[in-house]
This record gives structure tokens, sequence and C-alpha cells, in this order.
């Protein structure tokens, strides 16, 4: 089973979100066998990939990061959906952070990276606004020898 990991920014902008998709589109539904596709289910690039993940025939982990992961999302829409991907999870795995930090959220990118066959990057470039950012875990992928494929449109920048 080839397993797939995500990092990416929770924001995606507009002229951006349709060359993501079909990036993450390209990389989950071009390879041929079984697929388990890592994702902490965090709002943005982590969603998009798992509903693609999950359209691709893969089987879904997810890596919460910490005892009170659903209240860092913004509205009752965004815990829905998170919900909904959760639901339809074949694993699931709890870090024993009890609260949602910066070091949750690092450990939980660190453990995508540690258990993925290649991490899938929804990155645009740029060094991690906090610690445990985009940036930092396609850095830590990066000194594990992991392969990294950026998804990201040239020329576009997040606000």
């Amino acid at each position: 089973m080839k397993r797939i990991g995500v990092t990416g920014h929770r924001s995606i902008p507009e002229e951006a979100h349709a060359h993501v998709l079909a990036g993450i589109r390209a990389v989950l539904c071009g390879l041929d066998g079984s697929l388990e596709a890592l994702s902490s289910l965090a709002v943005g690039a982590d969603q998009l990939f798992a509903d693609l993940a999950l359209a691709c025939g893969a089987e879904l982990t997810v890596v919460i990061p910490s005892g009170d992961y659903e209240a860092c999302f913004a509205d009752g829409p965004e815990l829905a959906r998170y919900r909904s991907l959760k639901g339809r999870a074949a694993r699931e795995v709890r870090l024993d952070f009890p609260h949602s930090t910066d070091e949750a959220y690092y450990a939980a990118g660190a453990y995508i990276a540690d258990h993925c066959d290649r991490l899938l990057a929804v990155w645009d470039g740029r060094p991690a606004r906090g610690f445990g950012g985009t940036g930092d875990i396609v850095t830590y992928a990066r000194t594990l020898g992991r392969p990294v494929t950026v998804i990201w449109r040239d020329g576009v920048e997040r606000a």
C-alpha cells in the first residue's frame, strides 16, 4: 500500500484553487494499487486532499493533533465538514496533546511525514508563519529524505 501525506495552507487564494485541486487529483488518482491518505483534516489543503483521496478510492487516516482540536474550527460548517470527513476515515490516530498548540500541530505534521512514502505540500514556498506551519513540515520531511511534491500556482501569494 502506498501512503501519501499532506501538509498545506489553510487559506488558498481563489486564483490558485483550481490549480491546487488539479495537482492533488493528478497525484492521488494517478497511482496504481491501494492507497492510504494521511491528513489532519484542517480547513483548506488538508480537507481538499482528504475529499479527493476518498473520491479516488484511498483509505483515509486522520491524525488528530489534540484533545480539543474541534474547538479550532471557526464555525459550524467548518466543523461539520471536519466531522463528515473524519467519519469516513478508515483509521484515526490521536496525539496526546490536550490543547491545540503550535507544538501539537508540528507533532501531527511530523507524524504524517514519518508515516508516509511521499508528502504533498500545498505550499507557496515561503517560511511558516508559526511553528508547525507548512514550511516547517516540508523542511522536516526533506530532512527525512521523504519525497515532497509541492503544489502551488506560480505567481500567487497568500494574503
